[in-house]
């Protein structure tokens, strides 16, 4: 059944009240008689209607807070829209260092203890507004850019990949590819304080084509022409700018997120898919960032860090890991993460590197190659890096290898073989003093058959002074998420603005 419906309340007054209720309402009125109070009231109501169409006109500015899945990641598509294009003027940003010491705690401090980069009139950055065919219109066709794998995972994101929470917060952590470095670079400096969008103000020219991706979507490209044809047209375009032939193009820089032997053919070796950008004599004026240079042939060539999986926002996440990396408890001696390679002469040590692993109980393999290995699922990676005092680097393709930033990320301290896989390709960004940080045992000597041993020469005190260090340069070897602002320590793009500032400054 239906509630019956009641009736309505009682007027809280009784028929007499009523009527006295009536004669009062009615004798308010007549106080408006007054024109004083009417034009009190007249004012209260404009001024009223005044505040409220000021405040529909200027609504109140509110910060947005990073949160987890908010706005952080961007399709690659939509880079240049939503990048914030902040010009910033302040102190000389020359010397970027960071913080070496001991543990900070965040929750007691808001300033941040590294030494912040800055911005002036020698540092502004000029990007060059290129047609979308040098660069995200790449993007269109990710599946085709690598021969051997689908690259629309690792292009999302400006560059950084699918998020990848089984490391941490999908804020910070993700599976980012070894060759996007580009993609990230790009995207990176559009949304960098020192970046200018008056040419005429700026001291350097960045030129965001994504040339590594370009290459190796060509690498089976039989005709030479077509294989170069891009390469070309980026010439063409650049050396058509006025700000180009200010200096006939020596205060321009690209970076390049594959290595300097992709885009430097030869005429008499083997043709193993490479392009002839870097043999341009343009690109030649030009300074070229890339994740390995030419050891002998690459004088405007400077070595770029390989991306690895951890892309912070803040100077407080930073912090937050390098102090996890300080606890971490590493009862493997020494490993190795890597498959053996076939006809590569400069490989040939990993063979030794992979048998003494595998006969040591102080080291860790990870063995790829197979299927079912998982060398490239970067919690594994980091697992084992994180668990282990010393890593092994061997080359492997070629001299460089992103494993060695990875381990640096992770606090283990990497053993080299060969100088040109850290030593003279990343001087901007590693100490001089190679001992600091690392471990030499030449591929060629005695101490090369006998790793383990070696290694345990080396005293507590210095292990522990080691992995200090590289918990100290883990920040200038980062690349901090895209959209960070006010991050609070100096990465690895602001490093390379920095030094190309200084040096376009010597060549001109």
């Amino acid at each position: 059944m239906y509630p019956r419906k009641q009736s309505p309340p009682s007027p809280p007054w009784t028929d007499d009240e009523k009527e006295k209720h009536y004669d009062y309402s009615k004798n308010k009125d007549t106080h408006f008689n007054n024109p004083y109070l009417r034009f009190g009231a007249l004012v209260f109501v404009s001024l009223s209607l005044w505040l409220l169409v000021l405040l529909l006109w200027f609504p109140p500015k509110t910060r947005p807070t990073a949160e987890v899945g908010v706005d952080l990641v961007q399709k690659p598509q939509q880079q240049q829209n939503v990048h914030h294009h902040l010009i910033r003027t302040t102190q000389n940003p020359n010397n970027i260092k960071t913080s070496t010491a001991a543990t900070v705690d965040t929750t007691s401090t808001s300033k941040s203890p590294f030494k912040v980069p800055t911005c002036d009139a020698s540092l502004s950055v000029y990007v060059y507004p290129l047609p979308a065919k040098f660069n995200l219109g790449l993007l269109n066709h990710c599946h085709a850019l690598n021969l051997y794998t689908n690259m629309c995972p690792y292009v999302a994101n400006s560059g950084l990949g699918q998020p990848h929470p089984k490391l941490g917060s999908a804020a910070l952590w993700f599976a980012t590819h070894q060759f996007t470095a580009e993609v990230i670079f790009h995207a990176r400096v559009e949304n960098h304080p020192c970046r200018t969008l008056d040419p005429t103000r700026a001291a350097i020219f960045y030129v965001p084509f994504y040339g590594g991706l370009h290459a190796s979507s060509k690498f089976k490209e039989a005709n030479l022409t077509a294989r170069d044809e891009l390469a070309f047209d980026l010439v063409d375009y650049v050396q058509s700018q006025p700000w180009w032939k200010k200096h006939k193009g020596r205060d321009h820089f690209i970076t390049l997120g594959r290595t300097a032997w992709d885009f430097m053919r030869v005429t008499d070796g083997p043709d193993f898919g490479a392009n002839s950008l870097l043999n341009l004599p343009a690109v030649k004026k030009m300074s070229v960032l890339t994740v390995e240079r030419h050891p002998w042939k690459g004088s405007n060539q400077h070595g770029l860090p390989y991306p690895s999986y951890f892309h912070p926002s803040t100077w407080q996440e930073m912090v937050a890991w390098q102090n996890r990396v300080r606890g971490m408890d590493r009862p493997h001696l020494f490993s190795f993460i890597g498959g053996p390679r076939k006809g590569l002469e400069k490989a040939a040590v990993r063979d030794k590197f992979i048998r003494q692993c595998g006969e040591s109980t102080r080291c860790m393999l990870l063995k790829c190659g197979s299927r079912a290995s998982k060398c490239h699922v970067p919690s594994e990676v980091l697992k084992v890096m994180t668990e282990s005092q010393f890593c092994l680097q061997a080359p492997g393709d070629s001299f460089t290898r992103r494993s060695t930033f990875d381990s640096v990320l992770a606090g283990c301290i990497p053993v080299f073989s060969s100088p040109h896989t850290a030593y003279t390709q990343y001087k901007w960004f590693l100490p001089g003093d190679e001992s600091t940080y690392s471990v030499y045992i030449d591929e060629k000597s005695d101490a090369s058959k006998r790793i383990e041993e070696e290694l345990l020469k080396i005293p507590k005190e210095k292990v522990t002074a080691m992995r200090e260090k590289l918990i100290e340069l883990i920040p200038s070897l980062t690349y901090a998420h895209p959209n960070a602002t006010n991050l609070g320590f100096g990465d690895a793009v602001d490093v390379v603005l920095a030094s190309l500032a200084k040096r376009v400054q010597k060549i001109i």
